[in-house]
């Protein structure tokens, strides 16, 4: 099964060069233990743009729609047998990038 693993920040402006070897060296042992499937980071809400074309009103607006202290910073897509082994992938990838993480399985 698949499970989305959010990295969560709360804009204390960290990641510094140790914290970016800890997340390769996750990123490592998750390929050669067969759980990686993709991962990405992301800008920072600033550079955010919001579309909204429900019912054809067509808005795009500058930001994000909600303004919060925390905000998604990056994500794993990660394979794993079960929510453990995804529970248990999710904390040691929090250590290595020293922020939150949240888990949702795929539908």
């Amino acid at each position: 099964m698949q499970y989305l693993v959010s990295v969560i920040d709360d804009g204390t402006g960290r990641d510094d060069p140790e914290e970016q070897a800890a997340i390769d060296v996750f990123n490592e042992r998750l390929k050669a233990g067969g759980n990686w499937v993709f991962a990405g980071g992301l800008g920072v809400p600033g550079t955010a743009t919001t579309v909204d074309n429900r019912a054809g009103a067509g808005l795009i607006t500058d930001g994000p729609f909600v303004e919060t202290k925390e905000y998604l910073i990056g994500f794993w897509i990660i394979e794993a047998p079960d929510l453990d082994v995804a529970l248990r992938l999710a904390g040691e990838g929090s250590r290595a990038c020293n922020r939150k993480t949240e888990v949702r399985p795929f539908l």
